[in-house]
This record gives structure tokens, C-alpha cells and sequence, in this order.
């Protein structure tokens, strides 16, 4: 398993597509393993989600994130988590691994317009 988390200021992002970096996991029989910190391509439109699926991602805990980007990312068969509050993201980890943190496997954010998006984290 290899687990995506977008990050900000070190914190778990309020929102996927704006994070400056991602936090990514490698999990192998429950246990954390190799950890590392990678800068994203720039955000538009079906870039994250491919990108993570190059990576070899299998998992996404993140705050917001859109319908499309949750489409896109399920069809990679990237499972997500969606909806989990800003915290340490070693911390949303070992809480996904023991089953404290379920979120959401839906969109968070009902869309991007003229005045930015609206989300529900």
C-alpha cells in the first residue's frame, strides 16, 4: 500500500489540489515504512490524479478534493479518504491503518467558480 497525503505548512491539507507537497507513505503488512516528501506538478485539471497513479499511489487521505478529482482518482484505482481535518499527517496514517479514520470516499467540494470553491471541510 502506498498512501497519498497532500500537504501544507506541514499539516495535512484542507485541500487537495492546493497543496504544495505530498506526503507519501509506503505501508507493508500494517507497518510504515519508507516516507517521502515530494513537490507536485502544477495543479490543473486531471494532472494530480494521474500523477499520483504514476507514483504508484493506491490511497489519498486528504481534506477537500473535488467530484472530478475523485472520479479520475477511482478510476486509477486509487481508493480515497476524504474529508479528514488538518492534522499531522504521520498521525492521519497510523489513524487509517487502525481504523480511526474512515472520511469520506466522495467529493467534499461542490465546485470552483468566479468567487474560488466551495467545500464542506
Amino acid at each position: 500500500m502506498k498512501i497519498a497525503l497532500p500537504i501544507d505548512n506541514g499539516m495535512l491539507a484542507g485541500h487537495f489540489g492546493h497543496a504544495s507537497k505530498f506526503a507519501i507513505v509506503s505501508v507493508d503488512g500494517g507497518k510504515i515504512g519508507k516516507s517521502e516528501l515530494l513537490t507536485p506538478p502544477p495543479h490543473e485539471p486531471g494532472v494530480l490524479p494521474r500523477w499520483l497513479k504514476d507514483i504508484g499511489a493506491t490511497h489519498l487521505i486528504c481534506g477537500g478534493i473535488g467530484a472530478r478529482a475523485v472520479e479520475l482518482l477511482q478510476e486509477s484505482g486509487v481508493q480515497v479518504i476524504a474529508g479528514v481535518p488538518v492534522m499531522d499527517p504521520s498521525e492521519a496514517v497510523e489513524a487509517f491503518l487502525a481504523g480511526r479514520i474512515r472520511g469520506a470516499t466522495g467529493p467534499t467540494c461542490t465546485g470552483h467558480g468566479p468567487e474560488g470553491h466551495s467545500c464542506g471541510h
